[in-house]
């Protein structure tokens, strides 16, 4: 078993002991859905309040240990296989600490959601920028438009302009736990201007070469 199996089992076995443990002292209905000003505005039963996250941990796992095996371009991911995992680890520990956020609240503890959940959203698309800069065309990972997917060249053009923007995301979501009434703006603006801006600059470097 490869190390970053050991180490995602492990995360795993964390949260379900966890959800084990607290499910007995947890309120019937909880909080699961807050809304832009941090205050909670939906709510789920216990059962799957608790093992919500645990379960939808387990399930992405799965599907990130499955993909590089059905890929048609799989040699490719075994390239930058080593940053994947890495990622798969983030990943899980980012779906960790937002369960724990989510435990805690409904336990009682007082504070601003938005804020406490900024910085999980920061580790996590500094990440994927890193994982971006590193990935080799595939079929799964990365940004998947017609061109890039088409043309080497332009799959690596813009993978290293998502690198950059997705690290920037991170700045931005850092800077949205600083300004709690501004973050999901701080966070979703350059996010989706990222995402448009990608589409559009993969369309022109393959227009270029064509």
């Amino acid at each position: 078993m490869k190390k970053t199996q050991i180490i995602v089992l492990i995360i795993l076995a964390i949260s379900i002991m966890v959800s084990l443990y607290l499910y007995p002292i947890m309120p019937e209905n909880m909080a699961s859905h807050w809304n832009i000003y941090g205050d909670a505005d939906g709510y789920m039963s216990k059962f799957w309040g608790v093992f919500l996250f645990p379960i939808l941990m387990v399930v992405f796992t799965l599907l990130f240990f499955f993909i590089p095996n059905i890929d048609p371009e799989k040699k490719n991911i075994k390239k930058f296989e080593g940053d994947f995992n890495v990622f798969v680890i983030v990943f899980n520990l980012f779906m960790l600490y937002i369960y724990a956020l989510t435990i805690a609240w409904n336990m009682g503890q007082a504070f601003d959601m938005t804020q406490a959940i900024m910085p999980g959203f920061a580790a996590l698309f500094y990440f994927v920028g890193v994982l971006l800069g590193k990935a080799k065309q595939n079929y799964m990972i990365g940004i998947r438009t017609p061109w890039t997917l088409a043309n080497e060249g332009v799959w690596d053009k813009t993978h290293k302009k998502g690198e950059y923007l997705f690290k920037a995301i991170a700045i931005f979501a850092l800077l949205g736990a600083i300004c709690p009434d501004f973050a999901w703006a701080l966070f979703f603006i350059p996010l989706i201007g990222s995402i448009i801006y990608l589409c559009f600059y993969s369309y022109i470097e393959y227009r270029k070469i064509k």
